[in-house]
């Protein structure tokens, strides 16, 4: 964790993952991406127009169109929920892509409170 100009503090993917207990699943440069929100959406096309640079961006989906739309985006990491398996050829390509995937046992909700609720505390 870092803090910025104006008392503005930036927190990483990897550390995001450490203090509230996620799983990273792949080995990515992109865990050092700066954590700016949160976005919570399943349907690929609207999550490709509403995910912002920065965003955790939390989805049920595991094939090789989420990594697209995570790469098209530029979000910090793609967090899948609930412990739903990832289908190894999408790690692969997340890999390749350079996009960071999570994975928890908690619900998208659940996930999106903590996530704010960090991000809000650190500010």
């Amino acid at each position: 964790m870092k803090i910025l100009k104006l008392g503005v503090i930036s927190v990483t993917v990897k550390e995001l993952a450490q203090m509230l207990g996620y799983k990273i699943i792949n080995k990515s440069d992109s865990i050092n991406k700066k954590v700016t929100g949160v976005y919570a959406c399943d349907l690929l096309s609207h999550a490709m127009a509403k995910v912002n640079e920065g965003d955790v961006w939390i989805t049920v989906h595991t094939n090789l169109n989420v990594i697209a739309v995570a790469s098209l985006t530029n979000c910090a990491c793609v967090m899948i929920p609930e412990n739903i398996d990832i289908e190894d050829q999408t790690v692969e390509r997340a890999n390749e892509k350079g996009v960071a995937l999570l994975s928890c046992s908690k619900s998208s909700a659940l996930i999106c409170y903590e996530i704010l609720s960090a991000l809000k505390d650190m500010r």
